[in-house]
C-alpha cells in the first residue's frame, strides 16, 4: 500500500535570499534519492519559511521492487581452465555478485561466449530505505554556513528538529544530536510546538499555530490584503517580484499594515524614498491613479493583528528616522558644486595599485573619445561624452550616496540637473553603471553607451595591467560581469567594435603621461582581448549556437566583434541548407591546404603556370570575388564563398596541389591562399563539424 512522506528540517531563522533556492534543492535532491533508491512517487510538495524547509510526497510504495539484472562476466576461455575446471577469474566474478558457480550461464556476443549471471535483488522496505534521507538533508549547499556547539558540521543555520513521516510512521534517523520524530514547532511567538498523527496533516495543524507552511499560499495572503488596503484607500500598489519574495521568505503569518510619514519628505528624489522603503525597510511605495509618489507604504508583520497599532507606530517612527537622514544629505549635497565633488576623488582610492577614482576618470575620458569616435558619434555628442566623463563618478562623494549605495549614478544625474548640465550628460551618468546584472538593463542613449563601455574597460585594462587577472571562480571585482556587459552594448547597438586597434589607440595616448594617468595600460593586453572574447563565447552560446560554430567564429582573422556575432547568426541560420555541409568541406579543403603555404604574406599568382583549365576558372572566378570582398556584406560574402563550392570540386579533381616542381607547387598554393584568407575573415571552417 502507497503512502506519503513527509520530511521537514526544523532550523534557526534562515536569511531570506536562501530560503527558496534551498527549498527547490531539497526538493531536486529528494527526487534523485528516490529515483536512486527505485521508489516511484506521484508528485512531490514543497513548503518553506525562514525556520522551515519541508517536502511530502505523495504515494510512495512500501518497499522497492524486486530487481533482476544480468551481469556480465568473463570470457568463456578465461572462465575455464584447460581441465574445463572454473578459473579464479570466474569464481572471483561470482564470488562479487554474491552468487556460485552454479549460477553461471553462457550467452554469445559477436562469436565470443562470455558468463553471465542473473541477479535477483528483493526490494527493501521504503522505511528503511528512508534513513538515507539524512544525507540528503546534509548535502544541501549553500551560499554561507556556520557550525554550532563542537560540531564540524556547518549548515545554513543550526538544525533544532526533523519531522520525518511515511504515513503515520516515524521514520527513524539521527543527524547530530537531533532525532527524527513527529513534533514540529508553531510561530516562534504566536505557536506551540505542534504533533503530526500523520503526514496530511502538515499544513492544517502547522496553521493552527500561525505557520502558514506553503509560499504561495503566503504570497497570495499578503497579495490579497495589500489589495485591500489599496482599494479602501484609492492607492495603486507596484508588487515589485524580488521584494515580494523577500517579504513572504521573512514571515511564517503574514499580516499587512499601512502606514504613513510626512508630505515633506516628498521633496526629496523619489529615487531615495522608495530606496528607503524597499532596500532598508522591506516596504512597498503607494502611488496615486496618475502614478505620483504618495506619503504612506505598505509592510508584511510576522503575526497576527493583535496590538498592531504600536507595529504601525514603530515602523512609522523608524522610516521617519531615515527619511529625516536622507532630507539633511541631500540639502547638503546641493550646497556644493560638481567640481568640489570631483576634486574630492583625488583622495579616493579606486585600488591601491592602480590609483585613485579621479585617475580612472582621466583615462576614461581617453576611452570614451576613442570609442566615440569609433563609433561614428556626431560632434555635438562627442561634446557632451567629454563632459560626461569629466564628472560622472562624482556622486560618490556626496552624502547621500555615503549613505544610500545604491543610488550611485541615480544621484549623479538628479544632482548633474540641478547644477545645469544638459539632461543628456546627466543621463550618461546614470547610465554608464548599466547593465548591474548580467541580463539587466542596457543603457539606452549612445553617450551612456560608450561612457559605460569606456569605464568597464578602463577597470578590466587596469586590472590586468598589474596582474590582478580573474582565475577560477575567483573574480572579485566582477571584471566577467563588465566584459559581459561591454558584449551585451556591442550587440545591442551593432557598432563595429575593433577592439585591438582600439585598444592600440588608447595605450598610446595614456602611456605619454603616466602623472595624469596613474598607471600605464601597455602590459598583457592582449589577454584582455582574450578575455572579452570569452565573454563573447558566453553570450553566443545562451543564444543556443552550436559551440564548434562559435569555435570558429572566434577563431576568424575578424578583429570587429560586432562581425563576430553577426558571422555566428550567419551560419546558426545556414545550418539546414542543402548545400552548407558540401560547401564547408570543399572550403574546409582548402583552408587545411593552404596552412601548407611556407610564406605567410600573400604572393603574386601566374597563370603562366596553370597546367588545366580548373585552375583558370577558379583563379578567375576568386578575383571576382575578392575585388567585392571588402565591401560587402558578411552575407554576401558568405553566398560568394559558397558559390566557389563547384569550381573548388572541379579544381581538386583535375589538380594536384603538392606536386614535386617547387613553382607550380608554391602558385597552387597561393592561389588556395587566397581563398582562404577570404573565408577566415568569415570564420574558421576548418572548427565546423559537418559529418
Amino acid at each position: 500500500m502507497a503512502k506519503d512522506l513527509l520530511l521537514e528540517i526544523g532550523l534557526e531563522e534562515m536569511p531570506a535570499h536562501v530560503v527558496t533556492p534551498s527549498m527547490k534543492q531539497l526538493e531536486q535532491k529528494t527526487m534523485a534519492f528516490l529515483e536512486e533508491n527505485q521508489l516511484s512517487y506521484d508528485s512531490i510538495e514543497t513548503f518553506s519559511t525562514p525556520r522551515r524547509l519541508a517536502i511530502r510526497v505523495t504515494n510512495v510504495p512500501e518497499r522497492q521492487e524486486d530487481s533482476e539484472e544480468e551481469v556480465k562476466g568473463p570470457a568463456k576461455k578465461i572462465a575455464l581452465d584447460a581441465e574445463g575446471n572454473w578459473s579464479k577469474a570466474a569464481q572471483g566474478f561470482v564470488r562479487g555478485q554474491g552468487m556460485t558457480t552454479d549460477d553461471i550461464t553462457f550467452r554469445e556476443i559477436k562469436g565470443v561466449e562470455y558468463v553471465y549471471v542473473t541477479k535477483y535483488t528483493h526490494g527493501k522496505p521504503a522505511v528503511e530505505v528512508f534513513a538515507g534521507l539524512t544525507e540528503v538533508i546534509k548535502s544541501l549547499t549553500f551560499p554561507v554556513t556556520m557550525h554550532w556547539a563542537s560540531y564540524d558540521f556547518e549548515y545554513i543555520r543550526p538544525i533544532h528538529w526533523i519531522v520525518a513521516l511515511y504515513g503515520d510512521e516515524v521514520i527513524p534517523f539521527e543527524l547530530l544530536d537531533v532525532q527524527t520524530g513527529r513534533t514540529s514547532r508553531g510561530h516562534r511567538f504566536l505557536g506551540e510546538e505542534v504533533t503530526f498523527v500523520n503526514t496530511s496533516e502538515y499544513e492544517a495543524k502547522l496553521a493552527d499555530q500561525f505557520v502558514i507552511a506553503a509560499p504561495k499560499k503566503r504570497e497570495e495572503m499578503i497579495i490579497a490584503q495589500a489589495q485591500e488596503l489599496a482599494k479602501k484607500n484609492h492607492w495603486q500598489i507596484d508588487f515589485d517580484e524580488e521584494l515580494l519574495e523577500e517579504v513572504n521568505n521573512l514571515v511564517e503569518y503574514p499580516t499587512v499594515f499601512a502606514g504613513d510619514f510626512e508630505e515633506k519628505y516628498l521633496s526629496v528624489p523619489e529615487e531615495v524614498l522608495v530606496t528607503s522603503m524597499k532596500e532598508h525597510q522591506r516596504y512597498f511605495e503607494v502611488r496615486n491613479d496618475e502614478g505620483l509618489l504618495l506619503p504612506h507604504f505598505i509592510a508584511v508583520r510576522n503575526g497576527d493583528r493583535v496590538k498592531l497599532d504600536n507595529v504601525v507606530r514603530g515602523n512609522q517612527k523608524v522610516l521617519t528616522a531615515r527619511l529625516e537622514d536622507a532630507e539633511f544629505f541631500y540639502n547638503e549635497d546641493k550646497k556644493f558644486s560638481i567640481d568640489h565633488y570631483v576634486n574630492k576623488l583625488k583622495t579616493v582610492t579606486f585600488h591601491e595599485k592602480i590609483g585613485s577614482m579621479y585617475e580612472k576618470m582621466q583615462r576614461v575620458q581617453v576611452i570614451a573619445e576613442v570609442i566615440g569616435k569609433s563609433v561614428g558619434l556626431s560632434a555635438e555628442e562627442l561634446v557632451d561624452l567629454q563632459r560626461a566623463a569629466e564628472i560622472y563618478k562624482f556622486d560618490l562623494v556626496t552624502n547621500m550616496v555615503g549613505e544610500f549605495p545604491e543610488l550611485q549614478g541615480i544621484m549623479g544625474e538628479k544632482y548633474a540637473l540641478l547644477k545645469g548640465e544638459k539632461p543628456d550628460v546627466a543621463t550618461a551618468i546614470r547610465e554608464h553603471y548599466l547593465p548591474i546584472s548580467s541580463e539587466g538593463e542596457l543603457p539606452e542613449t549612445c553617450i551612456g553607451a560608450v561612457l559605460a563601455i569606456a569605464d568597464k574597460l578602463d577597470s578590466i585594462f587596469s586590472f590586468f595591467t598589474v596582474g590582478m587577472i580573474p582565475s577560477g571562480s575567483n573574480d572579485p571585482y566582477a571584471l566577467r560581469r563588465q566584459a559581459y556587459g561591454i558584449v551585451r552594448i556591442i550587440e545591442a547597438k551593432q557598432w563595429a567594435f575593433p577592439l585591438a586597434t582600439l585598444q592600440q589607440e588608447i595605450n598610446e595616448v595614456i602611456k605619454e603621461d603616466r602623472q595624469r594617468f596613474g598607471i600605464s595600460l601597455t602590459d598583457g593586453q592582449q589577454e584582455v582581448i582574450d578575455f572579452i572574447k570569452g565573454r563573447l563565447k558566453q553570450r553566443l552560446a545562451s543564444k543556443q549556437i552550436r559551440h564548434d560554430i562559435i569555435d570558429a567564429v572566434l577563431a576568424a582573422k575578424q578583429k570587429d566583434l560586432t562581425k563576430v556575432f553577426a558571422a555566428a547568426q550567419l551560419f546558426k541560420e545556414h545550418l539546414k541548407d542543402e548545400n552548407f555541409k558540401p560547401s564547408m568541406e570543399a572550403l574546409t579543403r582548402v583552408v587545411n591546404l593552404a596552412k601548407k603555404a611556407q610564406q605567410e604574406d600573400q604572393v603574386a599568382i601566374d597563370p603562366e603556370l596553370f597546367e588545366n583549365e580548373a585552375e583558370k576558372e577558379l583563379y578567375e572566378a576568386v578575383n571576382e570575388v575578392k575585388q567585392q570582398f571588402m565591401n560587402q556584406t558578411l552575407q554576401e560574402n558568405y553566398e560568394q564563398l559558397t558559390h566557389l563550392r563547384p569550381l573548388i570540386d572541379q579544381y581538386f579533381d583535375q589538380t594536384m596541389v603538392m606536386v614535386e616542381d617547387e613553382k607550380v607547387r608554391n602558385n597552387r598554393l597561393a592561389q588556395l591562399q587566397q581563398i582562404a584568407e577570404m573565408a577566415l575573415s568569415v570564420a574558421s571552417l576548418d572548427q565546423i563539424i559537418t559529418k
